[in-house]
């Protein structure tokens, strides 16, 4: 998945790789490879116009384009690890930047994120008390 950390003409030839079998249906390697995009190469992707691409290689072409001066250094652990619910932000907003930061953090640490989360919610937040009691297993389940 393109997280903006790795180079996109890289992203683009694992997305080649694993379509190999379909690489000779345009339209199939265009709806396809949306999959393969994380949340801000995703608003990217939606932004694109209707009928703008007509091939893939354009798709590849404009979205290596596009993030070749985005790739950027994760961020370290530690700064999710200090996120944390403000007096009178809102679920949504600490959720989104919660879910904004663990999208710029390099390895798979999903089982530190979730307890960093409710951690992070006030302790009389109802979603923390109902959190502690629910087994969730990936920050996309938490997120949802």
């Amino acid at each position: 998945m393109y997280n903006g950390r790795i180079d996109p003409v890289e992203h683009v030839s694992h997305f080649n790789q694993r379509m190999v079998i379909h690489s000779k249906d345009e339209a199939l390697m265009c709806k396809v490879f949306p999959s393969s995009l994380r949340p801000i190469a995703m608003r990217w992707f939606d932004s694109l116009k209707a009928d703008s691409i007509s091939f893939f290689k354009e798709l590849a072409r404009a979205f290596c384009s596009c993030f070749i001066t985005y790739c950027k250094v994760p961020r370290p652990l530690a700064s999710l690890l200090s996120l944390s619910m403000r007096e009178g932000e809102t679920l949504k907003a600490y959720s989104d930047s919660y879910w904004d930061m663990f999208n710029e953090i390099d390895g798979d640490f999903d089982d530190v994120a979730i307890s960093t989360f409710k951690l992070g919610l006030s302790a009389k937040h109802g979603l923390r008390k109902s959190l502690i009691g629910k087994p969730i297993t990936s920050v996309c389940q938490l997120m949802n």
